[in-house]
């Protein structure tokens, strides 16, 4: 399998393969699912990060702004759903983010500095498959709501590396940052064999 070419996304060490284009680009409306419960995930990520370090002013600032916006893109794609006559229902998850959140050390303040890392990357890999999505989708009207939402997800991912430096060292923060992102990359090495955002 070859990988699309595209430009190089700040903290992704490995773009997207051909083979998940073709296989979201196959099955639409479960992709559209999915995102549905991609964006209440996020929605809860920034939201538990503001529950577990409320004294972080900037932190909960920042959270509660993303919090925000993925609710409204939920509901956004929900409304996709109903369009197109999908239920809403569950889905079972590909190994992707839980993967990634077993990489979170315990102690702080290193449980910070993972959780950010760790949403930014799941956030700037969502900015490149929707950016995938909306160009190779053959729905013209779908494609412009997924172009439209990829600037709020690389808004996302630059928050979070905003957070991490703000609370870590900047060196930590860049040597764990590679770390994750090898990680991130080798979890997507496999093409899941049902289709996700994060598969």
């Amino acid at each position: 399998m070859t990988a699309v070419t595209l430009p190089t996304i700040k903290f992704l060490q490995q773009p997207t393969l051909t083979a998940w284009v073709e296989q979201a680009i196959a099955h639409l409306d479960t992709i559209l699912l999915d995102h549905s419960h991609c964006e209440r995930k996020a929605a809860g990520v920034a939201l538990n990060l503001m529950f577990r370090y409320p004294s972080n002013t900037k932190l909960v600032r920042l959270l509660t702004a993303i919090a925000r916006e993925e609710l409204e893109h939920f509901e956004q794609v929900n409304q996709w759903l109903e369009q197109r006559g999908i239920p809403l229902g569950p889905l079972s998850a590909p190994p992707y983010a839980a993967g990634l959140k077993a990489e979170i050390r315990r102690a702080e303040p290193d449980r910070l500095l993972d959780s950010l890392l760790v949403a930014g990357l799941i956030e700037a890999r969502s900015h490149e498959r929707l950016g995938l999505l909306a160009e190779h989708c053959p729905d013209p009207e779908l494609a412009r709501f997924y172009r439209g939402l990829m600037a709020s997800e690389a808004r996302h991912y630059g928050v979070y590396w905003l957070l991490a430096t703000e609370y870590c060292d900047r060196e930590d923060v860049t040597q764990r940052l590679a770390q994750l992102a090898a990680v991130e990359s080798q979890l997507l090495a496999t093409l899941y064999p049902q289709p996700r955002i994060h598969s």
